[in-house]
């Protein structure tokens, strides 16, 4: 009895710890996972895809500042994040054409990284 006692315990640990090593997984590999997910899921050109990655990765630092602003209430937050969401969505429909831009925005909103309970599109 002790021994499955003690095998379990080492299973949940095993899981436990492989939980929290990736969710600290490297941001560059989380991107670089996610850009090929989104190449291999919408059949994206190597081109579109490294260049929805970057305007990500352009937009992401915005937002970043806008979510740590503690001056901002949660009404003035949604605002500016939803200027920077349509702006960024300007451009990946620019680069993808109409037909893929909505295939894009149903797989994002399946597949974007949840920050606190999800996001708006």
């Amino acid at each position: 009895m002790k021994r499955i006692i003690t095998c379990l315990a080492v299973v949940l640990a095993v899981f436990s710890v492989s939980s929290v090593f990736a969710q600290a997984q490297d941001p560059t590999a989380r991107a670089a996972a996610m850009k090929q997910k989104m190449k291999d899921e919408l059949k994206l050109t190597d081109l579109q895809a490294d260049s929805v990655s970057a305007i990500h990765q352009e937009f992401r630092p915005k937002m970043k500042d806008i979510y740590m602003d503690q001056s901002l209430s949660e009404d003035d937050k949604k605002a500016k994040l939803g200027a920077i969401n349509d702006q960024a969505n300007k451009r990946i429909q620019a680069v993808l054409g109409d037909d893929l831009y909505k295939q894009y925005l149903d797989w994002w909103s399946k597949n974007r990284p949840q920050r606190g309970g999800g996001g708006n599109k």
